[in-house]
C-alpha cells in the first residue's frame, strides 16, 4: 500500500517559532507520523525567528505570485529537511512575516494580521501546486489556517492537485478566532455572495477565519475529548457551539500527546541531575539546585515547593492564585512562577514577594530551559485554569513526578484522577468550582494541613 503523505499547515511549530502548546504539537506530531510510517510535511510563514535561528535554508520557489484581495503579490519558498526527514517549507514575505513577534507586539495584535494569514493560506495552497505536492490530507492548524477550507471550495476548486483535497482542521483554542470586520472581506480572496452569510463565515456582523475552517473542513478535531464536548455547549460555546453542533460526529477531540525524547527526567540534560521512578534521588539534586539558582530561602528544601509555568491571562486562573496567595504561604509552602502576560497580575505577585521574601520566585517571559529546571525542581504544579483546551505542562509535571493540582476542565479533566488516600490510586489533586476557596481547599489537600496557630 503507497505511503499517506500529510501536508500540515500550521502558524507556529517547535522547533521554529513557538507561543504555546500549538507549537509543540504541531512540531512533535510530523516525527510522530512519520515513524509509523506516514509522510509529513510542515509549511510555516518565514518569521523573522525562524530565518535568525540558525537553520539552513534553500531557496525553492522565488517570486511566487500570491493573490491578496484585489492585488497579486509575490513570495519566496524556502525548505529545510528535519534529522527525521520532515520536509519543512517558509512562506518567505519580509513585510508581512519578518517581525519581532509572531501575531503582535507587547501592544497588542498586528492591524494586518487578516492580510499576513490570507497570504499565508494562499500561499501554501500555491505551493503545493508549483512543487507538485498532492498530499493524501492537508492538516490545518487553529485560525491562521482555517481560510483554506474554503478556497478549496471557492477559487481553487478546480486545481487538478488540489480538487477534492481531504482537510482535518484542529482546534487548539477556541478563544482566539480570526474575526475580522466584514468590510475587509476582499482580503480573503472568497466570493463574497458565496461565503458571507450565516452558514459561511459570517458571525454578528464580522468575518470568522476560524468559522471558516469549522463549516469547510471534512473533519474538525481538539485537543482533548472533553474539551471537544465543552466548546459545543452553549457557555464555553464562545458564540460557535452552534456550528460545532451542526457538524455533528464530524467533530471529534483526540488527547494531545508529549515529545518524551524533548520532556524525560532521564535524559533531560537541562537538569542538575537526572533520574527517574525507581531512583528520584536526583530530583532532590534539582529542587536543591533550583532553589539556589531562584534565591529562595534553604528552608525550602524541607516544605513543598509550587511552581506555575503559564502566560499570565484570565485563562490560566492566576487571578485565583493572587486571591489565596498568602493564605498558601501560611502552608509553610514556597511558590515558583515562570510566565508573563497581565500587568496587573505581575504587580500583585511583585507584592507578594515583597511580602515573603526568600519564599516566592519570580521569572518573567518564557524560557524553555528555566521551564525544564522548574517542573523537575517542584514538587507540585499548579495549574487552576478557567479552561483549558489540553495542556501539555500538567503532563510534563506527571513525567517528571511532580504532583499536578489542577481545575477538572478540558484535556485537565481527561489527564488528572484525584489520588485516593485510602486506595492509593490516582496521579494529582482536582478541583471544579472556579473560585479561590476550591483552589486553596485543594492545595491544602496537596500540601497538608496548616499549620496550627
Amino acid at each position: 500500500m503507497a505511503e499517506l503523505k500529510v501536508l500540515m499547515v500550521t502558524p507556529e511549530a517547535v522547533p521554529f517559532a513557538k507561543t504555546g502548546g500549538l507549537a509543540d504539537v504541531a512540531g512533535s506530531l510530523p516525527p510522530a507520523l512519520t515513524h509509523h510510517g506516514v509522510e509529513t510535511a510542515l509549511v510555516l510563514p518565514a518569521y523573522r525567528t525562524i530565518l535568525e535561528s540558525g537553520y539552513s535554508w534553500r531557496p525553492m520557489i522565488t517570486n511566487m505570485e500570491v493573490p491578496l484581495g484585489y492585488a497579486t503579490l509575490r513570495a519566496n519558498v524556502l525548505e529545510t529537511v528535519t534529522s527525521e526527514g520532515i520536509r519543512v517549507y517558509l512562506i518567505d514575505r519580509e513585510d508581512l512575516f519578518n517581525r519581532p513577534g509572531l501575531y503582535g507586539d507587547r501592544h497588542g495584535d498586528y492591524y494586518d494580521n487578516l492580510e499576513r494569514f490570507s497570504f499565508f493560506c494562499h500561499g501554501a495552497l500555491r505551493l503545493t501546486n508549483q512543487l507538485s505536492i498532492t498530499p493524501d490530507v492537508l492538516h490545518l492548524h487553529d485560525w491562521q489556517t482555517g481560510l483554506i477550507p474554503a478556497l478549496l471550495k471557492g477559487p481553487y476548486a478546480d486545481w487538478p492537485n488540489l480538487s477534492g483535497m481531504p482537510t482535518v482542521f484542529t482546534i487548539h483554542n477556541l478563544a482566539y478566532q480570526g474575526n475580522f470586520p466584514s468590510d475587509r472581506f476582499a482580503v480573503t480572496g472568497l466570493y463574497y455572495p458565496q461565503f458571507f452569510h450565516a452558514d459561511g463565515l459570517e458571525i454578528w456582523g464580522q468575518f470568522s477565519l476560524l468559522k471558516s475552517g469549522i463549516v469547510y473542513a471534512h473533519a474538525v478535531t481538539t485537543v482533548s475529548p472533553t474539551y471537544a464536548k465543552e466548546i459545543q455547549t452553549d457557555d464555553q460555546g464562545m458564540s460557535m457551539a452552534g456550528i460545532l453542533r451542526q457538524r455533528g460526529g464530524d467533530v471529534r477531540g483526540i488527547l494531545n500527546g508529549v515529545d518524551y525524547t524533548i520532556w524525560n527526567p532521564e535524559t533531560d540534560m537541562h537538569l542538575a541531575a537526572t533520574y527517574n521512578t525507581d531512583n528520584l534521588s536526583g530530583k532532590r539534586q534539582c529542587k536543591a539546585s533550583l532553589i539556589k539558582e531562584l534565591q529562595l530561602d534553604e528552608t525550602s528544601m524541607k516544605t513543598p515547593l509550587l511552581c506555575m509555568i503559564s502566560r499570565m491571562d484570565g485563562q490560566k486562573g492566576f487571578d485565583l492564585l493572587v486571591s489565596i496567595v498568602d493564605a498558601v504561604m501560611e502552608t509553610g509552602a514556597s511558590l515558583v512562577i515562570l510566565g508573563s502576560g497581565n500587568e496587573w497580575v505581575e504587580k500583585s505577585l511583585e507584592a507578594a514577594r515583597m511580602r515573603f521574601p526568600g519564599r516566592i520566585a519570580l521569572r518573567y517571559g518564557f524560557d524553555a530551559n528555566l521551564a525544564h529546571r522548574i517542573t523537575a525542581g517542584a514538587d507540585i504544579f499548579l495549574m487552576p485554569s478557567r479552561y483549558e483546551p489540553c495542556g501539555l505542562t500538567q503532563l510534563y509535571a506527571m513525567k517528571y513526578g511532580t504532583i499536578p493540582v489542577v481545575r477538572g476542565t478540558g484535556g485537565l479533566e481527561d489527564t488528572v484522577s484525584p489520588f485516593d488516600a485510602a486506595t492509593g490510586k490516582g496521579n494529582g489533586f482536582k478541583f471544579y468550582p472556579y473560585d479561590s476557596k476550591a483552589f486553596l481547599d485543594v492545595i491544602v489537600q496537596a500540601v497538608g494541613p496548616l499549620p496550627e496557630p
